[in-house]
């Protein structure tokens, strides 16, 4: 019996690493077709696919296990800048999202923050070609 659960357990070892080496398993159902790129286009509904959970569905953000600053009357959204290099490069616990979101959807969710949430900083709203020059 002993060896049957010596051979049992050597097997799952040696499983291991080539189980690691298959990509994870992704449910494409619900809101990505795609899993590698997100497939919504309007500015409110990428940030409520990926931003509302951390910075609330409400722009109050939150902090608990982490700090999620605010967007409502975050004075870091007055230009569009700063909030294009974030979602594109990250910033401490914020991914990096260049490659998930294409120019379009960067633009999109960056214009529905600087004007939602009670925000009204829609001067120089943010535009694919904005967001490519930020690259």
């Amino acid at each position: 019996m002993k060896i049957k659960a010596i051979a049992t357990l050597f097997c799952a070892v040696v499983a291991l690493p080539a189980a690691a080496d298959e990509p994870p398993r992704v449910d494409t159902t619900g809101w990505f077709e795609n899993p590698a790129k997100l497939d919504q286009v309007e500015g409110e509904d990428i940030y409520n696919a990926i931003c509302a959970a951390c910075h609330m569905p409400d722009g109050k953000g939150a902090v608990g296990a982490g700090m999620y600053p605010a967007l409502a009357g975050n004075e870091n959204l007055l230009g569009a800048d700063y909030p294009i290099h974030v979602i594109l490069n990250g910033l401490r616990a914020m991914p990096a999202l260049d490659g998930q979101l294409d120019h379009d959807q960067v633009a999109a969710v960056v214009n529905y923050i600087r004007t939602g949430f009670g925000n009204d900083w829609s001067e120089n709203p943010a535009t694919a070609e904005t967001v490519a020059a930020s690259h």
